[in-house]
C-alpha cells in the first residue's frame, strides 16, 4: 500500500507539513506507521475521513436523530474535500480553508437526483453572510464529531488539528419569528379545513408538525386535559402538554366519534398527514391571509412559546412545555420576551401628547 506524505522540497522550501526533506519524509513515515498501531500493538489499516465517517454514522443511527440530515451533510460538504485524506494526515489549515469556503459558497438547493446540483445565490446583505457562516459552523461541527470519535476510540492519538480551528464568532444569534394574536386568526381563517385543525392544534400546543400528524385518539385526556406526546425513535422521552380550556374543547371536537387508535389530526382525503404534506398548503395559506414574509409550520410553535413568554410564563416551564433537551435552548429564543423589567421600564415613557384613535380596529380575513 502507497500512501502520499507529501511534496518534495525539490522546489520550495521545507515546512515540516507539506513539503519535506528527505529527513522529514522519514520522521513523518515512522510517525504515520505509530499511529496506526491500536492499543494492542498489531498494526491496522490507517484510517481515512471516509472511514472514520462510515463509522460515525453507524454509531448516530443508533444513538442519535435526524440521521438522514447528517448523512447528506457528510456526503455534500465533508466527503467530496476530506474523504480519502487519511485522519492522521490532516492539518489545520486544510480544514480553516474549507470552513472559510464555506461560508462564501452559495446554498445548496432542492435538486433531483438525476438532475446537476442547483445552488442559491452568493449571500451580499449582512444577514445572509451571517447565515452561511453559521451553516459552516454547523458542518464544521459534523466534521469534529467525525473525527473525535476517531480520536475517542484511539484510533489516533493526537486531535490537535481540528481542535484548534474554531467556528465563526456570533453567527448564530436567533431571529425568532412568531405571528400576533390578529395574525394567526388571518391564518386560521385563510386555510383549508385540514390544515386549520392542525394549525389550531399547534397554536393550542406547541407541538411539532411530526408530533401531532402521529397523535392518536389514545393520546387525549379530556378529563385530566392533556395530551400525551409519544417519543420519536431514538429521541427519548415523550411528554404531556396541559391544555388550555378552549383547547380542551378544541380537542373533544377533533375526537368525536373517533376511537383509541384513529388518528386525530387526517387531511380532507382521510389520509394521514406524511413529511411536508403541509409545506405547500400552508404557503398558500399564508399568501391568502397576507402574512408576509411567509411562515414555516414550525414559527406555529414560536408563535405558542412566545406568548406564553411575554405573559410572564417562566422559561423553565416552557421548555418542559416544548419538550426542549435543555433550558439553555429555550433561554436564546424567547429570553428577551421574558424580561419584564425592560417592558415596565418603557411603560414610564411619556405619551409625547399620542391621543388612541378609538376609530382605527383590526380587520380578520375570514374563510
Amino acid at each position: 500500500m502507497y500512501q502520499a506524505l507529501g511534496n518534495a522540497d525539490d522546489y520550495q522550501e521545507p515546512d515540516g507539513v507539506e513539503v519535506f526533506t528527505y529527513f522529514q519524509a522519514q520522521d513523518k513515515a515512522r510517525e504515520i506507521v505509530e499511529q496506526v498501531k491500536c492499543s494492542s500493538g498489531i498494526i491496522i489499516k490507517p484510517i481515512t475521513v471516509e472511514d472514520a465517517a462510515a463509522a460515525y454514522l453507524k454509531w448516530y443511527e443508533v444513538n442519535r436523530k435526524a440521521y438522514k440530515e447528517t448523512k447528506n451533510t457528510i456526503d455534500a460538504h465533508i466527503l467530496p474535500t476530506f474523504g480519502k485524506i487519511l485522519v492522521t494526515q490532516i492539518t489545520t489549515n486544510q480544514i480553516k480553508h474549507w470552513h472559510q469556503k464555506l461560508a462564501i459558497t452559495p446554498p445548496r438547493r432542492r435538486t433531483q437526483a438525476s438532475l446537476k446540483q442547483k445552488f442559491g445565490d452568493v449571500p451580499k446583505t449582512d444577514q445572509g453572510k451571517r447565515s452561511r457562516k453559521s451553516t459552516a459552523n454547523r458542518i464544521l461541527t459534523v466534521l469534529k464529531a467525525i473525527l473525535n470519535k476517531v480520536f475517542n476510540d484511539d484510533f489516533v492519538k493526537d486531535d490537535t488539528p481540528w481542535r484548534k480551528v474554531k467556528p465563526f464568532p456570533n453567527t448564530d444569534e436567533p431571529i425568532t419569528r412568531f405571528l400576533t394574536t390578529v395574525e394567526s386568526i388571518r391564518l386560521i381563517n385563510a386555510s383549508p379545513a385540514d390544515l386549520r385543525e392542525l394549525i389550531k392544534a399547534a397554536l393550542f400546543t406547541g407541538a411539532r408538525f411530526g408530533e401531532l400528524a402521529r397523535l392518536q385518539v389514545k393520546h387525549v385526556n379530556i378529563d385530566s386535559g392533556m395530551i400525551y406526546i409519544t417519543p420519536e425513535a431514538k429521541s427519548g422521552k415523550g411528554r404531556h402538554i396541559p391544555l388550555h380550556s378552549d383547547a380542551i374543547d378544541y380537542f373533544q371536537s377533533l375526537i368525536a366519534g373517533k376511537v383509541g387508535q384513529d388518528h386525530v389530526l387526517v387531511k380532507n382525503d382521510g389520509k394521514l398527514w406524511g413529511k411536508n404534506h403541509q409545506v405547500r398548503p400552508l404557503l398558500e395559506a399564508c399568501k391568502v391571509a397576507k402574512i408576509e414574509p411567509s411562515i414555516s409550520f414550525h414559527e406555529l410553535r414560536h408563535t405558542y412559546a412566545s406568548m406564553l413568554a411575554q405573559r410572564g410564563v417562566d422559561l423553565l416551564i416552557i421548555s418542559k412545555l416544548l419538550g426542549h433537551a435543555d433550558i439553555r435552548i429555550t433561554s436564546r429564543h424567547y429570553a428577551h420576551l421574558c424580561d419584564k423589567t425592560l417592558k415596565d421600564a418603557v411603560d414610564k415613557l411619556s405619551s409625547f401628547g399620542h391621543i388612541k384613535d378609538e376609530k382605527i380596529v383590526a380587520i380578520t380575513l375570514t374563510a
